[in-house]
């Protein structure tokens, strides 16, 4: 039986009949339950490759009931629209042109503004990340500061950000990321010093390997993220890409590392259509995953990596393409790796950063001045 409230114009009278408390007077309905989500949302863009995207508040009318929480960021690329190349057909996706790809640090302030938008409830839903820096550029980690800096409040990670990516790398403007670039480990060390949460995409493999041969970028991404025990890494799509297949034993690689005190910083995500296909290829792949999530719950997240996802519909066709694996994994299991996984994550990251945010406040702040 519901609990109904009663109220009078000059006073209240509760009445206990066991758990149920009446209060005399005109009855006001008893609020809604809360919604019960299917899933957060840990990778996904509000904006594309060339900085178009749904209005915050429509995208969250998308998220609707479906969705609780979710990441926020744009594409830290902007495609260029090279006239000589392409004429009036501006493209708006990296595959559809051969001009390069630059990196557009607006995207940052962009998202801020779009979060402030929100009421507070509303912001309560995202979880803001900093995505346009060169991961390449010994500043990149200057960038994370002043952006911090010019937005306190707002954001709690970096990325996505690419470092080996098939297609895309080739195409970016300048020097390419390298694993074992200085300017990786500057933007790390703030990640652990601030307490950002780092989702990072990078290719465990080369497009089209010569069978027998031993990943190409699993040693080095490995190596990277030893190097930085204190921060919180995701490291996006298993490592896995649009035409980057599952090596050889792919999810054996990956529960060594999963087994590997030195890397239990790190967690997976199960984000894009482009992977998730991979995943569910076959009642056996989709076992082989389930098997290794179940012995790992509390290292794997979804992510849908949707882009300016306009309608609901297409904003949930990753989770229904992986309806086999949720439906192999233990409910406690599933619903880690759809919510409370992510929700420790980042409830965790946004304490941090805003207790480094105050901290770095109070250092900049003008000494008192003495009479």
């Amino acid at each position: 039986m519901p609990t109904t409230k009663l109220r009078v114009a000059l006073f209240t009278l509760p009445i206990a009949l066991g758990s149920i408390v009446l209060v005399i007077g005109s009855v006001v309905p008893a609020a809604p339950a809360a919604p019960q989500y299917l899933a957060n949302d840990g990778h996904v863009h509000l904006t594309n490759y060339v900085q178009q995207g749904p209005d915050i508040h429509d995208f969250l009318r998308v998220m609707g009931d479906k969705v609780g929480r979710a990441t926020l960021f744009g594409i830290p690329l902007q495609q260029t629209w090279s006239y000589r190349l392409d004429g009036q057909n501006a493209p708006t996706y990296y595959l559809d042109t051969d001009a390069p790809l630059y990196y557009y640090s607006f995207t940052d302030a962009a998202i801020a503004m779009a979060y402030r938008s929100l009421t507070p409830p509303e912001q309560a839903r995202f979880d803001p990340m900093i995505t346009g820096f060169n991961p390449a550029d010994m500043y990149a980690a200057d960038h994370v500061r002043r952006v911090l800096e010019t937005f306190p409040g707002v954001f709690e990670g970096i990325g996505e950000f690419s470092i080996k990516k098939e297609f895309v790398t080739s195409k970016i403007a300048g020097e390419p990321p390298a694993l074992d670039d200085p300017a990786l480990d500057r933007l790390f060390s703030l990640a652990e010093e601030a307490g950002l949460v780092v989702l990072v995409h990078c290719d465990a493999d080369v497009p089209f390997p010569k069978p027998g041969v031993e990943p190409a970028y699993m040693r080095a991404i490995g190596a990277l993220f030893k190097r930085h025990p204190k921060a919180t890494i995701i490291w996006a799509h298993l490592g896995v890409g649009r035409i980057i297949r599952p090596v050889k034993d792919h999810m054996k690689l990956l529960e060594r590392a999963l087994d590997n005190p030195q890397l239990s910083n790190v967690y997976f995500d199960l984000s894009w259509s482009e992977a998730a296909k991979y995943v569910v290829a076959t009642p056996e792949t989709t076992k082989i995953v389930a098997d290794v999530i179940s012995r790992h719950p509390d290292r794997f997240l979804f992510g849908s990596d949707e882009v300016g996802p306009k309608n609901q519909h297409d904003y949930l066709r990753t989770y229904e393409t992986y309806r086999p694996l949720w439906k192999l994994l233990k409910p406690a299991d599933a619903e880690l790796v759809l919510k409370g996984n992510y929700e420790r994550i980042f409830d965790e990251a946004r304490r941090k950063v805003r207790a480094w945010e105050s901290t770095e406040k109070a250092k900049r702040a003008p000494s008192a001045q003495l009479p």
